[in-house]
Order: C-alpha cells, then sequence, then structure tokens
C-alpha cells in the first residue's frame, strides 16, 4: 500500500491510521514524504507499527513518489492512497479476495465523494465502468488512484508512473493499462475521496489538457494498439489538439497552438 504525500501533515494522519486500521492485516504501507517543509516527519513518529515504512526524498512530485513507494515494497498486489483521501475499514479484504476471486490483474472500488467538507453526488459520467472501456477512458479519467489495486505482474508490464509529467500521470498509466487489461470493479464505496483543497494538482496546475495531449501521444508511440484502439486514440487526440490549440489562440498564445499541433501531427496519421 503506497501513500505518497507532501505537505498533508493536517490529514496524512486519518489516511495512514485507515490503512493500518483494516480488517485486511496482511498488509505493508509505504509512505513517500516527497519533500515536505511541514510537521510531516511528526506525524508519522506517531505511528507505531512494524507494518509501516516512512521514507523521505526531495520534492520530486507524486509519480517519483509513488515510483519509489512501489519499489520499495513486495506484496502481490499494490493499492494507492492519496494522503488528503482514506478507505473504510473493509476495503482491502474485499478487494483482495475480489481481485483474488475474479482473475482481474487490476480493479477499482465505488468511492464516496467530500468537496468542503460535505458529500456531494459524483455526475454520471463519472460512474465507475467494468471491462474494457478504453474509448471511454480517452475522453475522461475513470480510474481514481485512491480506489485502485493491480498485480504486481501489470505494473512490472506497464509501469511506472510518467515521472517528467506535474499533472495527468496516473491517466497516462490508465490508458496503457486500458490498451491490455480489462478494469474489474468492487461496487460498493469503499473509499473515502476527499477535495476541495486548495494544493491538489487540479486546482494547481494550470492547462491540464496539455498532458492529457501529451499521454495519448505516448499511448500511440509506445503501445501496440489494435486498429480499432489506434483509431480511437488518433481520434481522441485530433480533438484534444483541436480544443487546446482554439483555447490558446482565443488567448494570443499562437505560438504554442503551432507547437502542439506539430508536436501531435505525426500520430494524428
Amino acid at each position: 500500500m503506497i501513500i505518497p504525500t507532501h505537505n498533508r501533515a493536517d490529514v496524512l494522519g486519518r489516511a495512514i491510521a485507515s490503512v493500518l486500521g483494516q480488517t485486511w492485516t496482511d498488509l505493508e504501507l509505504v509512505v513517500v514524504d516527497d519533500g515536505s517543509t511541514d510537521e510531516t516527519a511528526s506525524v508519522l513518529a506517531e505511528f507505531d507499527d512494524p507494518r509501516l515504512t516512512g521514507m523521505h526524498q526531495e520534492n520530486k512530485g507524486v509519480s517519483s513518489a509513488r515510483n519509489r513507494g512501489i519499489a520499495a515494497s513486495s506484496g502481490r498486489f499494490i493499492a494507492l492512497l492519496d494522503s488528503d483521501d482514506s478507505w473504510m475499514p473493509d476495503k482491502l479484504e474485499k478487494q483482495v479476495r475480489f481481485m483474488a476471486e475474479s482473475g482481474f490483474e487490476i480493479s477499482q472500488t465505488d468511492e464516496i465523494w467530500i468537496r468542503n467538507g460535505a458529500r456531494v453526488n459524483p455526475r454520471f459520467k463519472h460512474a465507475k465502468p467494468a471491462g474494457w472501456f478504453l474509448e471511454r477512458s480517452l475522453e475522461l479519467c475513470l480510474i481514481s488512484p485512491s480506489c485502485v489495486m493491480f498485480s504486481r505482474d501489470l505494473w512490472d508490464e506497464l509501469g511506472p508512473f510518467d515521472e517528467r509529467l506535474p499533472a495527468c500521470e496516473d491517466y497516462s498509466l490508465w490508458l496503457r493499462v486500458g490498451a491490455r487489461h480489462p478494469v474489474g470493479l468492487v461496487p460498493e464505496a469503499l473509499t473515502v475521496k476527499t477535495g476541495g483543497h486548495a494544493d491538489q494538482l487540479s486546482r494547481r496546475i494550470i492547462g491540464l489538457d496539455l498532458y492529457r495531449i501529451y499521454a495519448v501521444i505516448d499511448l500511440l508511440r509506445t503501445m501496440e494498439l489494435t486498429d480499432e484502439q489506434r483509431a480511437m486514440a488518433v481520434a481522441s487526440l485530433k480533438e484534444r489538439v483541436r480544443l487546446y490549440a482554439q483555447g490558446c489562440i482565443k488567448h494570443g498564445k499562437d505560438e504554442e497552438a503551432l507547437r502542439v499541433r506539430e508536436l501531435a501531427e505525426p500520430y494524428c496519421r
């Protein structure tokens, strides 16, 4: 179980406690402190549990922290948890059993959304699908890191997270996964996803669409796709580039529009 964290001392303890308090007790938890400058080290020191390993690195981003944590772990299954989220007590028990019985290499659970302290209902388009859904994933990221569990075999095949991307690094991996594997679903809200923080990547990073473009280009560049998969990816890339370039031109950034068009052009044929 991997928790990457950066300056989240106020909520990190809740995330750690939700893992160590699982009904499935045969686990290892690796918390990677990605260059925090707050009281993160003190929070980690409060836990006296041999299943917990704390690691510290200079600030390199969430992809680096996750990659390092996974490299330091040894379990057959790998689960991720963002440091501002938490798990229901039986999350791992139900998901591990589902994975073992179903044969899926990757699965996720449903989730509860908390925004600014209040529960909200996800929109219909965010409903967790199951099976093969690469086409839908090209439109919208449909796998949540804190809900997911995957086998080490899958990680060895398709990982790691792309450390060049400051955002959408998980989206890039899920696209590669979607081209190779169906995704299982435990249809229970076993993850609590908390949002509304000022430091969330989705709020701090401007131009997320650009990193989604990079993710689709990476899919086309690195994966052997079927003709159908390639056609879907190319269509998605063309539309994303069109909309991004349109926005750039509207704001007087003609050179950026040209740069991205030229970057994507070899993959749009």
